[in-house]
């Protein structure tokens, strides 16, 4: 295993470990508990380690969650596409605001309809197509904009640069 690759997965498994361990920190908004650090947690993701990290990180936070009793099945839907989306858009950007941007709609509105199936059909429970839109974007905006404000800060210090430059640091 090459050393950056070492290192993405360590900072995978910190970031993992990060938001499972701030899943305390819900907001009940609606039928869902919206999980901002989660979305705080993407954003880092797609801007340090790419999309398909991003997607693991969710998927593996998720997974956990749900196995420690705190989390819903609807976390998968919502973190992950909220992921794939801004971490694609980081990747063949580099555009902080559209990487923002691309976590509010893929969180917000596509994992928001895409809870729809998952609450309905594997849960059982009777829900309209958008219910879920609204506390997802709630939970997503409030996530973004503590992610922005951490980029922000690393950003002006020019630690942003340091840090992604040591990542991708092979040998």
């Amino acid at each position: 295993m090459k050393r950056s690759e070492l290192k993405k997965l360590v900072l995978a498994g910190l970031f993992t470990a990060l938001a499972v361990a701030l899943s305390a920190f819900s907001i009940p908004v609606g039928g869902s508990k919206c999980f901002p650090i989660q979305h705080m947690v993407n954003v880092l993701s797609a801007v340090f380690l790419g999309p398909w990290y991003g997607v693991g990180i969710a998927f593996c936070t998720s997974l956990i969650r749900n196995i420690l009793g705190t989390g819903t099945l609807l976390a998968f839907p919502g973190s992950m596409v909220g992921a794939l989306c801004c971490g694609l858009i980081y990747r063949y950007t580099g555009k902080l605001t559209l990487t923002y941007i691309g976590e509010v709609i893929g969180t917000g509105i596509l994992g928001g309809l895409l809870a729809f199936p998952v609450a309905a059909f594997i849960m059982g429970k009777e829900v309209a197509l958008f219910v879920y839109v609204v506390p997802f974007l709630v939970s997503t905006a409030g996530g973004t904009l503590i992610a922005i404000c951490l980029i922000s800060v690393l950003y002006q210090t020019h630690l942003l640069k340091n840090l992604q430059n040591l990542l991708a640091e092979k040998g």
